[in-house]
Parts: C-alpha cells; structure tokens; sequence
C-alpha cells in the first residue's frame, strides 16, 4: 500500500480522467487537477485541489506534480484535433513530471497499438504494429514510457475497450450507436453481422485502474494490464442492452453511415479519425485479461444492463429512475 496517497490528475474534467479522480477521493487520496482555467470549471467535485496551468508547460506539470506519488495522464486534445502535435509532448512534461518526483504515471490505453496481425486474441506483449496514424502515436506514447522505466520512471497502462459511460462524451458509443439528449429509436452500429466487439465501462475501468495502483509494491516498473470489460460476442448484445432499458425490446440496429463519414471525413476531423478506426469494427479482436485476473483474482465488472441504463441516463437518452437504486454503480467481479 503506498503510504503517499496524493494523486495529480490530468484530464480531470474528461471521462476517465474524472473517474479515476473521483474514485481516489473516495479512497482516501489527496487528488489535484491541472487545468487552464480553474475558473471556468463548473464541477470540481473530481478534485479537492485545482491549480491553472497548462499540461502542454513543462514548468507546470512538473510543479503541481510536486509531493505527489501518482500522475494519471488522462489528458487528450479534444475532437482528436492536433493529435500528433500535443500528445506526444504532454506525455513527455508527465515523464519529466514523473522523474523529478519520482511518482508513477497511469495511462489508460487502447486497442489501437495492436493491427490485424496479432487479432483475434491480442496478449500485453503483444507485437505493436499499427496501421493507423493514432495507433502509431499510441505505440510511441507506451515505447517513451518504455525508455522511461529504464531510467527510473515508474508507469502503469491499463489497455480496454471502446469506452462507454455516463460521462463519456467522446466515444463510440455517445457519437455512433446514440444520440445523447434523445431517446434512441434504432441504433446505429458500426460492426459487421457476427463479429464481436470488445467494450469497457468506465467506472470499471476506474475500478480496476485503482485496484492496481492500491499494490504499488508489487507492480513492475513498466506494467500493463489488458482488460476484457464487456464482450459482445455477435455484435448484437450491445443494441438488445440499449432496447431493454429504453423499454423497446424490439429495438434493432441500423445500417451507420460509413459512406456518409467518408464524405465529410476531409471536412471534419471527428468524422476522419473515426473512419481511420473502421478496421476494429470488421475483425474480431479481443484483448486478454488473463494477466490481470491472475494479478487481482479477479476483473471488476458492473453486469451489462446497468451500466447500459446508467450510460443512457447520464447523456439524457432515457430519465432516471430515481426509485432504482441499481443506478449506482454495482460492481460484480467476474473472469
């Protein structure tokens, strides 16, 4: 157990970044957030502290870093804009941050390292040979913390799905399959008839990520973890959870407009790195949890339908059902 339980938190007001946050207080830790204009935050309750400054500012980082063990690098250009002018720099002020007070960076990771030669079933050690622009940048991003880790620099990745959740605004789930703000009347999904898909629900992935961080002593200095999250096997288990709590059990998925996204695609970015992103969608990839169930016993998993409805409540698809005490978070622990 790490008896330092302060936390930097970059990317606090994100998704998972918020999560994590959230997550920690509740465990006890000390959390800061970094961020441009504290000011302009509207809910800080992901942060007991936030200090201004500018992820993209050495000098910054590495101050609000100070006294801390931990560094979650949570933190992403929004709308995918500038990926490959921001990311690898602001990963580069957490390393430093990192070095100079010997915290451990948390990274939530994705599927993306990882192209068709090693699908379907994809291990940590997995060869890392991408066929996107993110993908390689993602590769990049893990082989700094690599190079890091040989020098002294603690990290840990926790790799998962595509993420859902109810503030996970930025996601396959809030721009593809609904329409945050309306009740969904199909379902446009992005995958082929009988190909699975992997998805991860971000409290789980929270969950997991601070059941880690919780035996510090005997993570590996470069460590990473795959998570299985939730497994749709056909393509279909995902639009039935989104039927049965809207209460439209014969809600069906739609034809997605990939012709559409090509189109527009050179006209907006969003649209652009979706499309890149269409190859995980035609294959069938499942990235392995094994190594984390023989580390923790076992993967923190809130049961589908939950974390379905409590998703759909929170981007305004459905109201909530306020005697349903289900809404919170339940965690089931399952391989």
């Amino acid at each position: 157990m790490n008896s330092n339980k302060k936390a930097l938190v970059l990317g606090a007001t994100g998704g998972i970044g918020g999560e994590v946050a959230r997550l920690l207080m509740q465990r006890g830790w000390e959390v800061t957030a970094l961020h441009r204009n504290p000011a302009s935050v509207s809910d800080k309750s992901t942060a007991h502290f936030w200090l201004p400054g500018d992820v993209m500012k050495q000098e910054d980082v590495i101050q609000a870093a100070m006294g801390k063990s931990l560094i979650v690098h949570a933190v992403n250009p929004p709308g995918y804009r500038d990926w490959e002018k921001l990311v690898l720099p602001m990963m580069d002020n957490s390393i430093a941050a990192a070095k100079a007070t010997g915290a451990r960076i948390v990274l939530p990771g994705t599927v993306y390292n990882f192209g068709p030669d090693v699908f379907p079933s994809v291990s940590e050690d997995a060869a890392q040979f991408p066929i996107t622009k993110k993908g390689k940048i993602r590769v990049e991003l893990e082989h700094r913390l690599r190079l890091a880790a040989s020098k002294g620099v603690k990290s840990l990745i926790v790799r998962a799905g595509d993420f859902f959740g109810p503030k996970a605004a930025n996601s396959w789930f809030s721009q593809g399959l609904v329409t945050p703000g309306k009740s969904p009347s199909v379902v446009r999904y992005p995958g082929n008839a009988g190909i699975g898909h992997q998805w991860a629900y971000l409290p789980d992935v929270a969950e997991t990520m601070v059941r880690l961080i919780e035996r510090e002593s005997e993570l590996e200095k470069f460590a990473r973890f795959h998570m299985d999250g939730h497994w749709d096997h056909d393509g279909k288990q995902m639009v039935k959870a989104i039927g049965m709590a809207t209460g439209n059990t014969d809600l069906k998925g739609s034809w997605f407009p990939w012709p559409v996204f090509r189109l527009l695609a050179p006209f907006q970015q969003t649209l652009k790195e979706m499309l890149e992103m269409r190859y995980l969608w035609r294959a069938q990839v499942r990235m392995s949890n094994k190594k984390l169930v023989d580390f923790l016993g076992d993967e923190p998993r809130t049961p589908l339908d939950i974390a379905v409805r409590t998703t759909l409540t929170g981007l305004g698809c459905i109201k909530p059902k306020v005697a349903n005490l289900e809404l919170n978070s339940n965690f089931v622990s399952s391989h």
